[in-house]
Protein backbone atom coordinates (compact mmCIF):
# COMPACT_ATOMS: atom_id res chain seq x y z
CA UNK A 1 0.00 0.00 0.00
CA UNK A 2 3.00 2.45 1.23
CA UNK A 3 4.85 1.84 -2.32
CA UNK A 4 1.41 2.29 -4.50
CA UNK A 5 1.03 5.94 -2.61
CA UNK A 6 4.47 6.38 -3.42
CA UNK A 7 4.04 5.62 -7.12
CA UNK A 8 0.76 7.88 -7.38
CA UNK A 9 2.23 10.88 -5.21
CA UNK A 10 5.20 10.20 -7.74
CA UNK A 11 2.78 10.30 -10.99
CA UNK A 12 0.86 13.87 -9.57
CA UNK A 13 4.63 15.39 -9.08
CA UNK A 14 5.32 14.55 -12.79
CA UNK A 15 2.19 15.60 -14.29
CA UNK A 16 2.35 19.12 -11.81
CA UNK A 17 5.84 19.36 -13.19
CA UNK A 18 5.34 18.47 -16.54
CA UNK A 19 2.29 20.96 -16.95
CA UNK A 20 4.62 23.97 -15.04
CA UNK A 21 7.68 23.06 -17.91
CA UNK A 22 4.69 23.09 -20.95
CA UNK A 23 3.55 26.60 -19.78
CA UNK A 24 5.74 28.77 -21.60
CA UNK A 25 3.16 31.92 -21.53
CA UNK A 26 2.10 34.20 -18.79
CA UNK A 27 -1.58 34.23 -17.71
CA UNK A 28 -3.87 35.93 -20.72
CA UNK A 29 -5.28 39.55 -19.41
CA UNK A 30 -8.76 39.60 -21.10
CA UNK A 31 -7.70 42.92 -21.29
CA UNK A 32 -5.59 42.15 -24.46
CA UNK A 33 -8.92 41.31 -26.05
CA UNK A 34 -8.80 45.59 -26.54
CA UNK A 35 -5.30 46.21 -28.17
CA UNK A 36 -6.07 49.75 -28.24
CA UNK A 37 -7.34 49.91 -24.62
CA UNK A 38 -10.68 52.44 -24.80
CA UNK A 39 -9.83 53.48 -28.34
CA UNK A 40 -10.48 50.28 -29.41
CA UNK A 41 -13.22 49.51 -32.22
CA UNK A 42 -15.10 46.58 -33.97
CA UNK A 43 -14.51 44.82 -36.72
CA UNK A 44 -18.17 45.16 -37.48
CA UNK A 45 -20.04 46.09 -39.75
CA UNK A 46 -16.53 45.78 -41.97
CA UNK A 47 -12.84 45.48 -41.45
CA UNK A 48 -11.10 48.69 -41.24
CA UNK A 49 -8.18 50.71 -40.03
CA UNK A 50 -9.96 54.01 -40.78
CA UNK A 51 -12.05 54.12 -38.12
CA UNK A 52 -11.84 56.86 -35.09
CA UNK A 53 -10.94 56.19 -31.97
CA UNK A 54 -13.83 54.48 -29.80
CA UNK A 55 -13.52 57.11 -26.77
CA UNK A 56 -12.57 60.04 -29.05
CA UNK A 57 -14.52 62.76 -27.73
CA UNK A 58 -17.25 64.17 -29.56
CA UNK A 59 -15.74 68.26 -30.10
CA UNK A 60 -13.16 66.67 -31.53
CA UNK A 61 -14.93 64.30 -34.34
CA UNK A 62 -15.48 67.21 -36.91
CA UNK A 63 -11.44 67.80 -37.43
CA UNK A 64 -11.02 63.50 -37.80
CA UNK A 65 -13.05 63.63 -40.59
CA UNK A 66 -11.83 66.88 -42.04
CA UNK A 67 -8.03 65.38 -41.56
CA UNK A 68 -10.00 62.05 -43.38
CA UNK A 69 -11.17 64.20 -45.88
CA UNK A 70 -7.32 65.49 -46.51
CA UNK A 71 -5.77 62.94 -46.24
CA UNK A 72 -8.35 61.50 -48.83
CA UNK A 73 -8.34 63.99 -51.39
CA UNK A 74 -6.72 64.09 -55.39
CA UNK A 75 -3.74 66.73 -55.11
CA UNK A 76 -3.83 68.68 -58.42
CA UNK A 77 -0.86 70.16 -60.65
CA UNK A 78 -0.42 74.30 -59.90
CA UNK A 79 -1.40 76.48 -60.79
CA UNK A 80 -5.64 75.53 -60.81
CA UNK A 81 -8.37 77.88 -59.66
CA UNK A 82 -8.59 76.13 -56.01
CA UNK A 83 -6.02 77.05 -54.42
CA UNK A 84 -6.25 74.23 -51.62
CA UNK A 85 -5.85 71.37 -52.97
CA UNK A 86 -2.70 72.36 -56.06
CA UNK A 87 0.71 71.22 -56.29
CA UNK A 88 0.70 68.06 -56.54
CA UNK A 89 4.52 66.72 -57.97
CA UNK A 90 6.14 67.85 -60.53
CA UNK A 91 7.44 64.20 -59.34
CA UNK A 92 5.43 61.95 -57.35
CA UNK A 93 4.26 58.45 -56.00
CA UNK A 94 0.42 58.86 -55.39
CA UNK A 95 -2.15 61.74 -55.87
CA UNK A 96 -3.24 60.81 -52.00
CA UNK A 97 -2.69 59.65 -48.68
CA UNK A 98 -5.57 57.19 -48.56
CA UNK A 99 -4.49 55.29 -52.48
CA UNK A 100 -1.32 54.12 -50.05
CA UNK A 101 -2.85 53.03 -47.08
CA UNK A 102 -6.13 52.33 -48.26
CA UNK A 103 -8.90 52.21 -45.80
CA UNK A 104 -5.64 52.38 -43.60
CA UNK A 105 -3.93 49.26 -44.41
CA UNK A 106 -0.97 48.23 -46.09
CA UNK A 107 0.00 48.82 -49.38
CA UNK A 108 0.64 46.38 -52.14
CA UNK A 109 3.04 45.16 -54.82
CA UNK A 110 2.69 44.55 -57.88
CA UNK A 111 3.33 41.10 -59.51
CA UNK A 112 5.58 40.43 -61.96
CA UNK A 113 6.09 43.13 -64.86
CA UNK A 114 3.29 45.13 -63.39
CA UNK A 115 3.44 49.05 -62.91
CA UNK A 116 3.13 51.42 -61.59
CA UNK A 117 3.91 50.97 -57.97
CA UNK A 118 0.50 52.99 -56.46
CA UNK A 119 1.17 51.56 -52.42
CA UNK A 120 4.70 50.63 -52.69
CA UNK A 121 8.29 52.58 -53.75
CA UNK A 122 11.99 52.24 -53.96
CA UNK A 123 14.27 54.09 -51.87
CA UNK A 124 17.71 55.34 -53.30
CA UNK A 125 20.77 56.46 -51.52
CA UNK A 126 24.68 55.84 -52.54
CA UNK A 127 27.18 54.83 -49.55
CA UNK A 128 28.46 57.40 -47.40
CA UNK A 129 32.35 59.18 -47.50
CA UNK A 130 34.16 60.59 -44.76
CA UNK A 131 33.61 63.95 -46.14
CA UNK A 132 32.40 66.76 -44.40
CA UNK A 133 29.30 67.17 -46.52
CA UNK A 134 28.41 63.65 -46.22
CA UNK A 135 29.05 63.45 -42.68
CA UNK A 136 26.33 66.24 -42.40
CA UNK A 137 24.28 64.77 -44.35
CA UNK A 138 23.78 61.71 -42.24
CA UNK A 139 23.31 63.35 -39.29
CA UNK A 140 20.20 65.40 -40.26
CA UNK A 141 18.69 63.27 -43.77
CA UNK A 142 20.08 59.20 -42.27
CA UNK A 143 21.24 58.34 -45.48
CA UNK A 144 23.29 60.20 -48.71
CA UNK A 145 20.17 60.56 -51.08
CA UNK A 146 21.46 59.77 -54.81
CA UNK A 147 22.53 62.84 -56.46
CA UNK A 148 20.18 63.16 -59.06
CA UNK A 149 16.88 60.85 -57.98
CA UNK A 150 17.01 61.80 -54.29
CA UNK A 151 16.17 58.97 -51.68
CA UNK A 152 13.07 57.31 -53.33
CA UNK A 153 12.01 56.86 -56.78
CA UNK A 154 9.05 58.70 -57.94
CA UNK A 155 7.43 57.34 -61.12
CA UNK A 156 5.37 59.78 -61.79
CA UNK A 157 4.88 63.09 -62.76
CA UNK A 158 2.49 66.03 -64.02
CA UNK A 159 3.25 66.02 -67.08
CA UNK A 160 1.15 64.37 -70.12
CA UNK A 161 3.57 62.87 -71.82
CA UNK A 162 4.76 60.50 -69.78
CA UNK A 163 0.99 58.67 -69.57
CA UNK A 164 2.57 57.48 -73.13
CA UNK A 165 5.14 55.10 -72.45
CA UNK A 166 7.69 53.09 -74.29
CA UNK A 167 7.70 54.70 -77.88
CA UNK A 168 10.81 56.58 -79.06
CA UNK A 169 8.39 59.96 -79.92
CA UNK A 170 6.96 59.43 -76.25
CA UNK A 171 10.93 59.59 -75.19
CA UNK A 172 11.75 62.37 -77.42
CA UNK A 173 8.41 64.60 -75.81
CA UNK A 174 9.96 63.60 -72.25
CA UNK A 175 13.07 65.40 -72.96
CA UNK A 176 11.35 68.35 -73.01
CA UNK A 177 8.94 68.28 -70.07
CA UNK A 178 8.97 67.17 -66.86
CA UNK A 179 9.65 63.26 -66.97
CA UNK A 180 8.49 60.29 -64.53
CA UNK A 181 12.45 59.34 -62.67
CA UNK A 182 11.69 55.28 -63.90
CA UNK A 183 9.46 52.59 -64.11
CA UNK A 184 10.00 50.30 -61.86
CA UNK A 185 9.69 46.54 -62.50
CA UNK A 186 9.97 43.50 -60.20
CA UNK A 187 11.05 39.56 -60.83
CA UNK A 188 10.05 37.64 -58.25
CA UNK A 189 12.72 34.84 -57.57
CA UNK A 190 11.42 31.89 -56.07
CA UNK A 191 12.61 29.33 -53.86
CA UNK A 192 10.98 26.42 -52.00
CA UNK A 193 11.85 25.35 -47.91
CA UNK A 194 11.05 22.10 -46.97
CA UNK A 195 10.51 20.94 -43.36
CA UNK A 196 11.83 18.25 -41.50
CA UNK A 197 8.80 16.61 -41.78
CA UNK A 198 8.73 17.21 -45.74
CA UNK A 199 5.74 19.96 -45.86
CA UNK A 200 7.06 22.33 -48.32
CA UNK A 201 6.36 26.02 -48.38
CA UNK A 202 7.39 28.62 -52.05
CA UNK A 203 8.98 31.66 -50.82
CA UNK A 204 9.53 34.41 -52.96
CA UNK A 205 12.15 37.19 -52.69
CA UNK A 206 12.29 40.88 -54.91
CA UNK A 207 14.11 41.49 -58.07
CA UNK A 208 14.11 45.00 -58.87
CA UNK A 209 14.99 46.45 -62.61
CA UNK A 210 14.35 50.22 -63.79
CA UNK A 211 13.22 51.43 -67.31
CA UNK A 212 12.55 54.81 -68.71
CA UNK A 213 15.16 56.48 -66.25
CA UNK A 214 14.36 60.15 -66.86
CA UNK A 215 17.68 61.62 -65.96
CA UNK A 216 19.67 58.96 -66.53
CA UNK A 217 22.01 55.92 -64.98
CA UNK A 218 21.57 55.49 -61.59
CA UNK A 219 25.27 54.12 -61.06
CA UNK A 220 26.68 50.90 -59.54
CA UNK A 221 27.20 52.10 -56.40
CA UNK A 222 23.41 53.17 -56.01
CA UNK A 223 21.54 51.30 -53.02
CA UNK A 224 17.90 50.14 -53.48
CA UNK A 225 15.59 49.06 -51.41
CA UNK A 226 11.75 48.57 -52.20
CA UNK A 227 9.33 49.52 -49.31
CA UNK A 228 5.42 48.85 -48.74
CA UNK A 229 3.12 51.27 -47.34
CA UNK A 230 3.05 50.29 -44.02
CA UNK A 231 -1.02 50.35 -41.83
CA UNK A 232 -1.43 53.58 -40.21
CA UNK A 233 -3.91 52.35 -37.10
CA UNK A 234 -3.00 53.09 -33.21
CA UNK A 235 -0.40 55.66 -34.32
CA UNK A 236 -1.28 58.05 -31.89
CA UNK A 237 -1.02 55.22 -29.01
CA UNK A 238 2.16 54.61 -30.39
CA UNK A 239 3.60 57.87 -29.96
CA UNK A 240 2.80 57.99 -26.26
CA UNK A 241 4.63 54.74 -25.18
CA UNK A 242 7.14 56.14 -22.88
CA UNK A 243 10.55 55.96 -24.37
CA UNK A 244 12.02 55.04 -21.18
CA UNK A 245 9.42 51.54 -21.72
CA UNK A 246 10.98 50.91 -25.36
CA UNK A 247 14.87 51.84 -24.30
CA UNK A 248 14.74 49.72 -21.32
CA UNK A 249 13.64 46.89 -23.83
CA UNK A 250 17.17 47.21 -25.74
CA UNK A 251 20.00 44.88 -24.85
CA UNK A 252 22.82 46.31 -27.68
CA UNK A 253 25.41 44.26 -26.50
CA UNK A 254 23.14 41.21 -25.88
CA UNK A 255 24.36 41.17 -21.79
CA UNK A 256 21.66 38.11 -21.07
CA UNK A 257 23.05 36.26 -24.08
CA UNK A 258 19.79 35.31 -25.45
CA UNK A 259 21.05 36.35 -29.03
CA UNK A 260 18.86 38.91 -29.25
CA UNK A 261 20.53 42.94 -29.09
CA UNK A 262 17.91 45.22 -30.17
CA UNK A 263 18.60 48.55 -30.06
CA UNK A 264 17.20 52.26 -30.70
CA UNK A 265 17.72 53.96 -33.61
CA UNK A 266 18.95 57.73 -33.24
CA UNK A 267 17.60 60.01 -35.37
CA UNK A 268 17.53 63.33 -36.43
CA UNK A 269 13.82 65.10 -35.92
CA UNK A 270 12.97 68.29 -38.31
CA UNK A 271 10.67 69.93 -35.56
CA UNK A 272 12.70 69.55 -32.60
CA UNK A 273 15.98 69.77 -34.47
CA UNK A 274 17.76 67.56 -32.47
CA UNK A 275 18.81 63.66 -32.27
CA UNK A 276 16.22 61.88 -30.48
CA UNK A 277 14.98 58.23 -30.49
CA UNK A 278 12.98 56.84 -33.99
CA UNK A 279 9.78 54.68 -33.28
CA UNK A 280 8.15 55.07 -37.15
CA UNK A 281 9.05 53.76 -39.95
CA UNK A 282 10.33 50.08 -41.67
CA UNK A 283 13.89 51.41 -39.61
CA UNK A 284 12.80 53.41 -36.92
CA UNK A 285 14.35 56.34 -39.06
CA UNK A 286 11.07 59.24 -38.02
CA UNK A 287 10.28 60.06 -34.37
CA UNK A 288 6.61 61.17 -34.53
CA UNK A 289 3.71 61.25 -35.95
CA UNK A 290 3.60 64.81 -37.83
CA UNK A 291 7.31 64.43 -39.32
CA UNK A 292 6.33 61.03 -40.78
CA UNK A 293 3.43 62.76 -42.16
CA UNK A 294 4.75 65.45 -43.25
CA UNK A 295 7.45 62.91 -44.64
CA UNK A 296 5.22 61.10 -46.89
CA UNK A 297 3.74 64.58 -48.25
CA UNK A 298 6.83 65.62 -49.42
CA UNK A 299 8.37 62.29 -50.58
CA UNK A 300 5.41 60.32 -51.83
CA UNK A 301 2.70 63.18 -52.95
CA UNK A 302 5.28 66.39 -53.94
CA UNK A 303 3.70 68.16 -51.49
CA UNK A 304 5.56 70.81 -49.16
CA UNK A 305 5.00 72.08 -45.27
CA UNK A 306 7.19 74.04 -43.25
CA UNK A 307 9.04 70.87 -42.31
CA UNK A 308 9.93 69.87 -45.74
CA UNK A 309 9.56 73.08 -48.03
CA UNK A 310 11.63 71.85 -50.76
CA UNK A 311 10.20 70.44 -53.92
CA UNK A 312 11.25 66.41 -54.54
CA UNK A 313 13.24 67.83 -57.77
CA UNK A 314 17.60 67.73 -57.50
CA UNK A 315 19.64 70.64 -58.39
CA UNK A 316 19.77 68.28 -62.32
CA UNK A 317 16.33 68.21 -62.19
CA UNK A 318 15.34 71.49 -64.06
CA UNK A 319 11.90 71.28 -65.35
CA UNK A 320 11.07 70.41 -61.96
CA UNK A 321 12.37 72.84 -60.34
CA UNK A 322 10.73 75.28 -62.95
CA UNK A 323 7.72 74.18 -62.17
CA UNK A 324 4.59 76.02 -60.52
CA UNK A 325 4.12 75.45 -57.10
CA UNK A 326 0.95 74.91 -55.32
CA UNK A 327 2.68 77.79 -52.64
CA UNK A 328 0.16 79.73 -50.51
CA UNK A 329 0.04 80.60 -46.96
CA UNK A 330 3.27 80.02 -45.27
CA UNK A 331 5.08 79.98 -48.21
CA UNK A 332 4.00 76.18 -48.39
CA UNK A 333 1.52 73.68 -50.31
CA UNK A 334 0.10 72.38 -46.75
CA UNK A 335 0.01 75.35 -44.41
CA UNK A 336 0.64 74.20 -40.43
CA UNK A 337 -3.19 74.57 -39.69
CA UNK A 338 -4.04 71.47 -42.34
CA UNK A 339 -0.92 69.40 -41.59
CA UNK A 340 -2.51 68.66 -38.34
CA UNK A 341 -5.49 68.26 -39.22
CA UNK A 342 -4.12 65.23 -41.36
CA UNK A 343 -1.58 64.15 -38.62
CA UNK A 344 -4.65 64.35 -35.86
CA UNK A 345 -6.59 61.82 -37.89
CA UNK A 346 -3.34 59.79 -38.07
CA UNK A 347 -3.51 59.49 -34.82
CA UNK A 348 -6.91 58.81 -33.76
CA UNK A 349 -7.35 56.18 -35.88
CA UNK A 350 -8.11 52.97 -33.98
CA UNK A 351 -7.20 49.97 -33.46
CA UNK A 352 -9.22 46.90 -34.08
CA UNK A 353 -10.42 44.07 -31.31
CA UNK A 354 -8.84 40.49 -31.11
CA UNK A 355 -10.76 37.46 -32.04
CA UNK A 356 -11.26 33.58 -31.42
CA UNK A 357 -9.20 34.18 -28.09
CA UNK A 358 -10.92 31.21 -26.39
CA UNK A 359 -10.25 28.92 -29.05
CA UNK A 360 -8.64 25.81 -28.04
CA UNK A 361 -5.99 26.54 -30.95
CA UNK A 362 -5.37 30.44 -29.97
CA UNK A 363 -4.57 29.37 -26.33
CA UNK A 364 -1.92 26.79 -27.54
CA UNK A 365 -0.48 29.12 -30.42
CA UNK A 366 0.24 31.76 -27.36
CA UNK A 367 1.73 29.17 -25.38
CA UNK A 368 4.21 27.97 -28.29
CA UNK A 369 4.45 31.96 -29.54
CA UNK A 370 6.61 32.02 -25.72
CA UNK A 371 8.30 29.02 -25.99
CA UNK A 372 9.46 29.78 -29.65
CA UNK A 373 11.02 33.44 -28.18
CA UNK A 374 8.80 35.63 -30.23
CA UNK A 375 7.51 37.78 -27.45
CA UNK A 376 11.64 39.13 -27.09
CA UNK A 377 11.39 41.22 -30.13
CA UNK A 378 7.45 41.18 -30.21
CA UNK A 379 6.57 42.72 -27.21
CA UNK A 380 3.45 42.32 -26.11
CA UNK A 381 2.00 45.87 -24.45
CA UNK A 382 2.92 48.94 -22.97
CA UNK A 383 1.03 51.40 -21.43
CA UNK A 384 0.60 55.02 -23.02
CA UNK A 385 1.70 58.25 -20.86
CA UNK A 386 -0.95 61.00 -20.17
CA UNK A 387 -1.19 63.74 -23.17
CA UNK A 388 -2.61 67.16 -22.36
CA UNK A 389 -3.33 66.99 -26.09
CA UNK A 390 -4.92 64.23 -26.67
CA UNK A 391 -5.97 63.07 -23.09
CA UNK A 392 -7.97 59.94 -24.75
CA UNK A 393 -5.33 58.30 -25.81
CA UNK A 394 -3.50 58.69 -22.43
CA UNK A 395 -2.85 55.90 -20.20
CA UNK A 396 -4.16 53.28 -22.19
CA UNK A 397 -2.90 49.94 -21.55
CA UNK A 398 -2.12 48.91 -25.33
CA UNK A 399 -1.12 45.24 -27.40
CA UNK A 400 1.00 46.32 -30.38
CA UNK A 401 3.34 43.37 -29.97
CA UNK A 402 6.38 45.44 -31.13
CA UNK A 403 9.54 46.74 -29.09
CA UNK A 404 10.02 49.22 -31.95
CA UNK A 405 13.81 48.62 -31.40
CA UNK A 406 15.97 47.55 -34.54
CA UNK A 407 17.42 43.82 -34.75
CA UNK A 408 19.52 42.56 -37.33
CA UNK A 409 17.79 40.57 -39.02
CA UNK A 410 20.04 38.74 -40.90
CA UNK A 411 21.12 38.75 -44.70
CA UNK A 412 18.29 37.02 -46.40
CA UNK A 413 16.61 40.62 -45.24
CA UNK A 414 18.66 43.16 -45.58
CA UNK A 415 18.89 45.37 -48.12
CA UNK A 416 22.53 46.62 -47.55
CA UNK A 417 21.28 50.21 -46.77
CA UNK A 418 22.28 52.13 -43.83
CA UNK A 419 19.48 54.50 -42.31
CA UNK A 420 21.34 56.93 -39.45
CA UNK A 421 22.04 54.45 -37.25
CA UNK A 422 20.25 51.37 -38.42
CA UNK A 423 22.65 48.56 -40.68
CA UNK A 424 21.74 48.06 -44.24
CA UNK A 425 20.30 43.79 -42.30
CA UNK A 426 18.58 46.10 -39.06
CA UNK A 427 14.56 46.57 -39.29
CA UNK A 428 12.35 47.72 -36.60
CA UNK A 429 10.21 45.21 -35.13
CA UNK A 430 7.02 45.77 -37.10
CA UNK A 431 3.78 45.66 -34.80
CA UNK A 432 1.69 42.53 -35.24
CA UNK A 433 -1.96 44.38 -33.66
CA UNK A 434 -4.23 43.60 -37.08
CA UNK A 435 -2.21 41.48 -38.98
CA UNK A 436 -4.98 39.13 -39.32
CA UNK A 437 -7.48 41.15 -40.74
CA UNK A 438 -5.00 42.73 -42.77
CA UNK A 439 -6.49 41.22 -46.08
CA UNK A 440 -9.64 41.67 -44.99
CA UNK A 441 -9.26 45.57 -44.63
CA UNK A 442 -8.28 45.91 -48.41
CA UNK A 443 -7.04 43.31 -49.69
CA UNK A 444 -3.22 43.29 -49.48
CA UNK A 445 -1.67 39.81 -48.53
CA UNK A 446 1.99 41.55 -48.44
CA UNK A 447 4.04 41.21 -45.40
CA UNK A 448 7.52 42.35 -44.65
CA UNK A 449 9.43 45.91 -45.49
CA UNK A 450 8.71 44.50 -48.93
CA UNK A 451 6.16 42.59 -49.26
CA UNK A 452 7.83 39.42 -50.10
CA UNK A 453 5.76 37.01 -47.88
CA UNK A 454 1.95 36.70 -48.20
CA UNK A 455 1.48 34.63 -45.34
CA UNK A 456 2.75 34.83 -41.48
CA UNK A 457 4.46 31.63 -42.13
CA UNK A 458 6.16 32.68 -45.01
CA UNK A 459 7.29 36.11 -42.89
CA UNK A 460 8.64 33.79 -40.19
CA UNK A 461 10.72 31.81 -42.15
CA UNK A 462 12.29 34.70 -43.82
CA UNK A 463 13.49 35.67 -40.45
CA UNK A 464 17.56 35.50 -39.56
CA UNK A 465 20.35 37.15 -37.51
CA UNK A 466 18.67 37.74 -33.72
CA UNK A 467 15.83 36.05 -34.63
CA UNK A 468 17.03 32.41 -36.52
CA UNK A 469 17.21 30.58 -33.24
CA UNK A 470 13.36 31.74 -32.77
CA UNK A 471 12.63 30.54 -36.29
CA UNK A 472 15.03 27.12 -35.71
CA UNK A 473 12.77 26.27 -33.02
CA UNK A 474 9.42 27.08 -35.07
CA UNK A 475 10.79 24.98 -37.44
CA UNK A 476 11.24 22.13 -35.52
CA UNK A 477 7.39 22.56 -34.35
CA UNK A 478 5.01 19.68 -35.46
CA UNK A 479 2.67 21.08 -38.13
CA UNK A 480 0.06 21.33 -35.51
CA UNK A 481 1.82 23.04 -33.63
CA UNK A 482 3.12 25.64 -36.55
CA UNK A 483 -0.26 26.14 -37.93
CA UNK A 484 -1.43 26.75 -33.86
CA UNK A 485 1.21 29.65 -33.45
CA UNK A 486 0.34 30.73 -36.60
CA UNK A 487 -3.49 30.93 -35.48
CA UNK A 488 -2.19 32.95 -32.68
CA UNK A 489 -0.67 35.71 -34.91
CA UNK A 490 -4.16 35.91 -36.22
CA UNK A 491 -6.07 36.40 -33.47
CA UNK A 492 -4.35 39.81 -32.65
Amino acid sequence: MRDLLIILFSAIMLSACTQKDDSFAPPFDPAENKPGGDTTVSIKPFASFEHPAANLPQSLRPDFHAGKALANQPWVKAPTVTTMRDGLGPLYNSRTCLMCHIKGGKGFVPENGEIPMLSSLVRLSIPATNSPEHQAMLQHHGVIPHPIYGDQVQGQSTSLAHQLRHSQKDNDQLKHDIAPEAYVFIDWQFSEFVYPDGHKVRLRKPQLHFENLGYGELGENTLTSLRLAPPIHGMGLIELIPQAEITALADENDLNQDGISGRVNHIWDNETEQTVAGRFGWKANKPSVKVQTAAAFNGDVGISTTLFPGQPCSAQQTACLKAPTGNDVQNVELADDLLDLVVNFNRNLAPVERRNTNHPDVIKGRNYFYQAGCQHCHNPGFTTQSSEQNPHLGNQKIWPYSDFLIHDMGPDLADNRPDFTASGSEWRTAPLWGIGIQEQVNGSKALLHDGRAQTIEEAILWHGGEAAAVKATFISFEQAKRDALIQFVESL
